[in-house]
């Protein structure tokens, strides 16, 4: 490379530097905001509207795995209910069954069983991609669900299984009634626990095995041909997907008190690509963005009519198709328009 290159290179670099460090300032400034608020929420908010940010804590975990899976590897699942499934089951066999208490425990199993499951499954589903990867995923999710039916003795069949309270670090809480407990130290256990994934899973989509997944995304032969193993970085993506899903599981059984076999069903994994979509799969935050604003507008839209589910396809139809960034792109269109106006 001549000298004029190089030195092009160190002044783009530095001029860039500045940049950086000012996107990631706001960011963390933002991010430190939403913090505030959440942790704040229970003091001011109406306990119903607390117990709503459960599952919406529940959802932006499973998300942030299934994202990773969808929007940085490119490989659109169909089927992953079955992980956040496998989640709420392994919490309602380990608690109600074989009397496991510990919520450090149950998350733990509960995870590595649905990596477990995933292992087999992503080693055939891999080899696919776009459409095939998407109706395989499908179809063991379906084969998921029909098992929860058919064995009744170990799954409770359409009735599921009680999923009993935890311990936080080894605390029973016995003198809270439920309502307490959740909007209480299981609450912020859980926004302490969506901090920490966050945070492992913005370190591996930065990583240099995050970059190589942008690769596959962007052009798989090419990747390959560099040395890439393709398919084992796609079947690691798929496991990571997996646990994450399944603390998610994990989450939204203990606030339900239950672990459902629709929890299993098709329409669940729709969900949760509708709101990856939502919320805007190519930014990082807006899976967590969508999960918030699909719970709570869902919420608002079954207080007002019983046709709640139309009302809700055709606004979530409207936005993704007015707004096919997502939410969080809606954001940075006006975040930058105001940059604009003010320079």
């Amino acid at each position: 490379m001549s000298t004029n290159g190089v030195a092009t290179e160190v002044a783009d670099s530095v001029v860039s530097s500045p940049n950086r460090l000012r996107r990631h300032a706001t960011l963390l400034v933002i991010v430190s905001l939403a913090v505030v608020v959440l942790a704040l929420f229970p003091q001011f908010a109406q306990p119903y509207y607390v117990t709503l940010v459960l599952p919406a804590f529940a959802y932006a975990i499973a998300l942030l795995g299934f994202n990773l899976l969808f929007g940085y590897t490119g490989l659109l699942s169909f089927g992953h209910a079955l992980f956040v499934a496998l989640g709420a089951y392994g919490a309602a066999v380990l608690s109600s069954k074989l009397g496991v208490t510990s919520f450090e425990l149950i998350l733990l199993i509960s995870g590595l069983a649905a990596v477990a499951v995933a292992i087999p499954v992503g080693l055939l589903a891999v080899r696919y991609v776009r459409i095939f990867f998407g109706i395989l995923t499908l179809a063991f999710g379906m084969l998921f669900h029909s098992f929860l039916f058919k064995f009744y003795n170990l799954t409770g069949g359409d009735t599921g299984i009680r999923v009993l309270r935890p311990t936080l670090f080894g605390n029973e809480f016995a003198d809270l009634d439920k309502t307490t407990f959740l909007i209480g130290p299981f609450y912020y256990y859980c926004l302490g626990l969506l901090l920490v994934l966050g945070f492992v899973m913005w370190r591996i989509v930065h990583s240099p095995f995050g970059l190589h997944l942008t690769a596959i995304r962007e052009n798989s032969r090419k990747a390959e041909y560099l040395g890439v193993r393709v398919r084992m970085f796609r079947l690691v993506s798929f496991l990571i997907s997996a646990f994450y899903c399944a603390i998610g599981g994990v989450i939204l059984a203990i606030n339900i008190g239950q672990a459902d076999p629709e929890t299993a069903y098709w329409t669940h994994s729709g969900e949760l690509v509708f709101m990856t979509v939502l919320g805007g799969f190519a930014n990082f935050f807006g899976p967590l963005v969508g999960a918030f604003v699909f719970i709570f507008l869902k919420s608002e839209l079954m207080s007002l009519t019983q046709y709640w589910r139309f009302f809700l396809g055709v606004t979530l139809a409207l936005i993704v198709i007015l707004f096919p960034r997502g939410v969080m792109g809606v954001g940075q269109d006006l975040w930058a328009r105001l940059k604009r106006r003010s320079a």
